[in-house]
């Protein structure tokens, strides 16, 4: 009986041998599922969208919706203010440049070209101002509180426009609304915040759609309230501001209940005082340019960092003059009123919009550069075509090139930009990098318009779109660290 002991606890001892060493073998198995598993589900974390990235692109589309409802608007109420404002500051203004006007030879009608020119100009420079601020002391205070804070000014500065019963009162209203005009880069700087390198791409084109999106739909907005309104009143332009309003209100209560703070307080900066003066050193033009705000960088990233910056802002100060002047060239010489003005910006919206969604948003980091060379290469016909044009068929051509090149250069850039700076500097970083829009928009309206008054629209097209080769070629040549 003994060998037959011996025999079973052989066998036994086999079997509970293999059994380890397949067990070994089914856990390694299992191990390794487990991590393909982990590295996929981290792969798909790292592109996916965050909620977040969502609410702010609602919020987003709400503000554009109201900002962009002025476009089709504002020839017509700047003509309004010359008819009605008689002992006020549209009067006074005129008969101050009555002697330039004659000097030149430009018609009288042009003046609110010029006028025009000074809003767009004050508006942006104040968000010049603006903006570096907001980014600073959300690095330290968070994003939302400072983000809401600029949702109710802008509020308070379409309650303005709905009571603006003269020239000097639209002014104040135009006044606080670009003093609030911080949203932007706040919004961009939460998406940063959310984002992966990977997706930050997405996100940013998000923010380009509700740009385009809220240029489609907000100007045919204020294009029906001007149709339908009765110009011989002298409040007609109460109703599109009070609609605006709301937009802007709800836009604030959207952000107040569904927006979650998204940077957390360890990875805020740590005093006050230094994110303050971090602000001041962004309204100096020279350290601007230098991003003397961001601190610890390399100086290869230093180096991108400026070069992006002049780009863009070259960039912006031609585009954004000729950009802001064109309803004037649709008012004045080709004489659209403000549903064929709004037709146009829905014609450049729906293109805007379907390539930023179905392209833009699609390509990948290491392509994003070629990207924005390629709508910079477009901007250069599309405004010599525009200045060119007599008809409204290559108007719209030249305008249909314009929103191509519009969807992928300030989206493409934007993402250049953000991938510089630490956790706590996104905010900084691309504070900066709004203020020099900013700045930008905020010298190209006036001088645009000054040309357009003095020497035409189709010197001012063609000399605006020869100079826009030079930003196309030095971003070419960049190479980014």
């Amino acid at each position: 009986m003994n060998w037959l002991t011996n025999f079973r606890a052989i066998k036994m001892w086999k079997r509970e041998k293999y059994s380890k060493v397949n067990g070994s073998s089914e856990e390694t198995m299992e191990t390794g599922k487990s991590d393909v598993t982990g590295k996929e589900k981290a792969q798909v974390a790292s592109t996916k969208t965050h909620p977040t990235v969502y609410i702010v692109f609602f919020s987003l589309l709400l503000d554009l919706l109201a900002f962009t409802m002025i476009l089709p608007l504002l020839p017509s109420l700047l003509e309004h203010y010359r008819v009605n404002d008689k002992d006020g500051l549209y009067t006074t203004l005129s008969n101050s440049i009555s002697y330039f006007t004659q000097m030149v030879g430009a018609p009288e009608k042009y003046t609110s070209v010029l006028f025009g020119g000074f809003l767009g100009s004050m508006f942006s420079l104040l968000q010049f101002i603006i903006s570096p601020l907001a980014g600073g002391l959300s690095d330290y205070y968070g994003r939302k509180p400072i983000l809401l804070v600029t949702l109710f000014g802008i509020i308070g500065s379409y309650g303005l426009w709905a009571i603006s019963s003269n020239f000097g009162l639209f002014v104040l209203a135009r006044f606080v609304g670009g003093l609030s005009k911080g949203n932007i880069s706040l919004s961009m700087a939460i998406i940063t915040d959310v984002s992966s390198k990977e997706n930050r791409g997405k996100g940013m084109a998000l923010v380009g759609i509700a740009f385009s999106l809220g240029f489609i739909v907000g100007p045919v907005i204020g294009a029906i309230f001007s149709r339908f309104a009765d110009k011989s009143s002298t409040d007609w332009f109460a109703y599109p501001a009070l609609f605006a309003m709301c937009l802007a209100t709800l836009d604030a209560l959207f952000v107040m209940f569904c927006l979650k703070e998204s940077l957390p307080a360890e990875k805020r900066a740590k005093t006050v005082i230094n994110s303050v003066s971090q602000a001041l050193e962004h309204i100096s033009i020279p350290s601007l340019f230098r991003f003397d705000a961001v601190k610890n960088l390399s100086k290869a990233d230093v180096a991108s960092l400026k070069q992006l910056g002049f780009i863009y802002f070259f960039y912006l100060f031609i585009y954004s003059g000729l950009e802001f002047t064109v309803t004037f060239l649709m008012f004045h010489k080709f004489g659209y009123n403000s549903m064929d003005q709004a037709k146009m910006f829905l014609t450049t919206g729906v293109i805007m919009t379907i390539l930023q969604g179905g392209v833009v948003r699609r390509i990948k980091l290491e392509r994003t550069q070629q990207a924005a060379v390629f709508g910079l290469i477009l901007i250069v016909p599309s405004y010599i075509i525009v200045g060119l044009s007599e008809n409204s068929f290559w108007l719209y051509v030249g305008m249909i090139l314009y929103a191509i090149s519009t969807a992928f250069v300030v989206t493409c850039m934007t993402t250049l930009t953000s991938k510089y700076g630490s956790f706590d500097q996104k905010g900084t970083v691309l504070g900066i990098y709004r203020s020099l829009g900013a700045l930008a928009r905020a010298f190209g309206p006036i001088i645009s318009s000054t040309a357009f008054w003095s020497i035409g629209a189709t010197t001012t097209y063609l000399i605006g779109g020869l100079l826009l080769i030079y930003p196309t070629a030095k971003l070419y040549k960049l190479r980014l660290s």
